[in-house]
């Protein structure tokens, strides 16, 4: 078929809750995306932060294709040999003791919250436990989620959310502290604000809220769907800041795009939360996807890729520090990592639209961030092409 043709079938048949833009992706390979018309793209979006190995990878590859051979799906009613392996593995990565796998990022964060709440209903035999989460995050799309999630154009046609959810600031201690109270069972934050613009969490609010949910036995509970598995240089970014959450969300690249998700508690949580009854999954954790997040993991330390992302964001930071020096509608850049975020005072959503018809993928995050996720692959030939690129785009504004 001719991409009119692709794209004509699906908007005839899809729900139409995405504003797709007209491309169709046909292959990957490396760095790059090829569409239909043999057209070649350089990705610095990996899929919003999936594709950690870029396109093409013959090891990951195979690791699916003889798992495919073996077995797709058993339920949960039954152990399966790719299970234990993937668990052990989340477990030793993140520094937690027992995880839950989920199909996706949203269902991680179902599972937190439900979690958390159990844990705190134990304590005291009572409902009406509240959740602190912050401005400008977002968690994802399912009604719980949105219920945390503190972007209010994304809740507001769903309203009524889960009650008992309140909403502090991001990096201001003290507006967490003035909506503690004895209700309290989680604090529920992004270690990186994602969608919201690129916001990492400050050293010193994040050692605080680990220190008051120590102190006052509420649950922290740390979404790193879109900043964990490498991207910001360590496996899992609250590693930077020396902490330990008790409860850890994770998806995306956790499957090198199997779709996966899983939350991790520590062994405290587990022994006074969720008992069986209380939650499940029809295909979490089946034998293709445990054998995805194995060989994910099992990859991203051969290749030792946050090692690689480590070494290579100051060229990364160079290079979007230039774009600032140079264009007086950049205002300034941030983030950690290959999980970076241009400032701009021009449509974003332009900016996007024309480096995808220049041949490279970017995203934006809020109204004002043009977003660069790349795989963690990219060295500096990659962003030496992908900034020459986008340079030649920003120069016609």
């Amino acid at each position: 078929m001719e991409k009119h043709e692709y794209m004509a079938q699906c908007e005839d048949h899809l729900f139409h809750v995405y504003n797709r833009f007209p491309v169709v992706f046909d292959h990957g390979k490396d760095m790059c995306l090829y569409d239909t018309d043999g057209k070649e793209y350089l990705d610095f979006a990996s899929g919003i932060g999936v594709n950690a190995f870029g396109y093409g990878n013959k090891e990951f590859q195979f690791a699916l294709e003889n798992q495919i051979r073996k077995l797709l799906h058993t339920s949960n009613l039954y152990y399966h040999t790719s299970l234990g392996e993937a668990a052990a593995d989340v477990c030793r990565v993140t520094g937690m003791d027992r995880v839950f796998f989920t199909n996706s990022g949203a269902e991680a964060i179902e599972g937190a919250i439900k979690t958390a709440k159990k844990y705190a209903f134990l304590q005291d035999g009572k409902n009406g436990q509240e959740i602190i989460a912050f401005e400008h995050s977002f968690h994802g799309r399912t009604v719980g989620a949105l219920s945390v999630t503190g972007t209010d154009h994304y809740r507001a046609p769903f309203y009524p959310l889960m009650g008992g959810v309140r909403f502090a600031k991001f990096n201001d201690f003290a507006s967490v502290e003035a909506l503690v109270n004895d209700h309290t069972c989680a604090i529920l934050m992004e270690t990186i604000q994602g969608e919201g613009g690129i916001y990492p969490a400050e050293e010193e609010f994040l050692k605080a809220l680990r220190e008051l949910c120590t102190e006052k036995d509420i649950l922290l509970i740390l979404d790193e769907i879109q900043c964990g598995m490498g991207r910001t240089g360590q496996m899992y970014a609250y590693q930077h800041y020396n902490i330990r959450p008790d409860i850890v969300t994770t998806a995306k690249a956790l499957g090198g795009g199997v779709p996966v998700g899983a939350f991790a508690v520590t062994e405290k949580v587990a022994k006074t939360s969720l008992v069986p009854g209380d939650h499940g999954t029809t295909y979490g954790g089946n034998p293709l996807v445990c054998a995805a997040v194995h060989k994910s993991i099992d990859m991203m330390e051969e290749l030792e890729l946050p090692k690689h992302v480590r070494k290579t964001t100051p060229y990364l930071e160079k290079k979007l520090q230039e774009l600032t020096d140079k264009y007086d509608f950049v205002t300034g850049h941030r983030g950690m990592g290959y999980m970076q975020g241009l400032i701009l005072t021009i449509p974003v959503a332009d900016v996007v639209k024309n480096c995808l018809k220049a041949g490279l993928v970017v995203l934006s995050a809020g109204s004002d961030v043009l977003r660069l996720l790349p795989p963690l692959i990219a060295d500096e030939e990659d962003f030496d092409r992908g900034f020459e690129i986008l340079d030649s785009v920003l120069s016609e504004f």
